[in-house]
């Protein structure tokens, strides 16, 4: 059992990975973007996602695909804080902020947000520590070569397994020196961020690396361009391969799956748990909203 602390939440994690729901208030996400720009879209769908299973609802407002178009810290707060108020009011859903700017977070936590998902590992922003240590957030640690600019360019990597691990515990070592709490950090090899498509499996076949930490890791692959390139399907086709990567990496030790399609993937993870590990695990109770 793996205790994950967020803010005043203590997330307690076992053989079941946990659910993250996606939720882009962007007009230019490589998947979803313009689906849930509109606040009451937005708010339905989180809620959708809730009562399909989700544990947490990841909110980005701004996209991180390559080539994806520069946003202010003024205008992603725009986006993603009413959703984050509204939905910390009206739901007890645990609520990550996807963002690598310090007043983005800062304003997120502040409006109820429990998570800062930074996929710089805290290094974008020189102040994102501060924050992180001063609200007592849960902090998502992602591995990603160069920047969404250029991350697809030419990666290349001695070890891919080797140097994402490295890195990932190098970045929690200096964090747990600067006061964040260790039980506060979770890691995520950063799938699609500066990979190939033979590094992405090469990381998912290798999970249990990663969870040597004995830290919360997260898996993000849904949709993801390297799941096109193996099955020749667009991004609007990707759901079977999507979740057949899920499978795979929950057999292989990830404790969290961040998705899009949370009915199918939270059924998934029912199922390979049960036919896995030989260990039947009820669905839990549905919410209404």
């Amino acid at each position: 059992m793996l205790e994950w602390k967020c803010r005043d939440q203590i997330i307690k994690i076992s053989e079941q990975p946990l659910v993250m729901g996606i939720l882009n208030v962007t007009p230019d996400s490589f998947s979803d973007g313009g689906n849930f720009t509109d606040h009451n879209k937005a708010i339905s769908h989180a809620k959708k996602m809730l009562k399909d299973g989700a544990d947490i609802i990841d909110i980005g407002g701004e996209s991180t695909r390559p080539g994806a178009t520069k946003v202010s810290s003024e205008d992603e707060i725009k986006r993603v804080i009413p959703v984050i108020q509204e939905l910390n009011e009206t739901t007890d859903a645990i609520i990550s902020i996807d963002t690598t700017k310090a007043t983005v977070a800062k304003a997120a936590i502040d409006a109820g947000a429990h998570i800062i998902n930074d996929i710089s590992a805290l290094t974008h922003d020189p102040r994102m520590e501060l924050v992180a240590k001063e609200s007592d957030a849960g902090i998502i640690l992602m591995h990603m070569q160069e920047t969404p600019e250029t991350m697809q360019n030419n990666p290349e990597y001695k070890d891919v397994v080797k140097e994402v691990h490295d890195y990932l515990l190098q970045r929690m070592k200096k964090l747990i020196a600067a006061g964040i709490d260790k039980k506060s950090l979770a890691i995520d090899p950063g799938i699609g961020f500066g990979k190939t498509v033979e590094h992405n499996i090469n990381l998912i076949k290798n999970l249990n690396v990663l969870t040597k930490t004995n830290t919360p890791v997260i898996v993000g692959l849904s949709r993801k361009s390297f799941l096109g390139k193996l099955t020749g399907k667009d991004v609007s086709d990707r759901l079977a391969s999507s979740l057949a990567g899920l499978v795979i990496s929950a057999i292989n030790g990830a404790n969290i799956m961040r998705v899009h399609n949370v009915s199918e993937s939270y059924d998934a993870i029912l199922t390979t748990m049960a036919l896995n590990k030989s260990n039947y695990l009820s669905p839990r109770g549905n919410r209404t909203y």
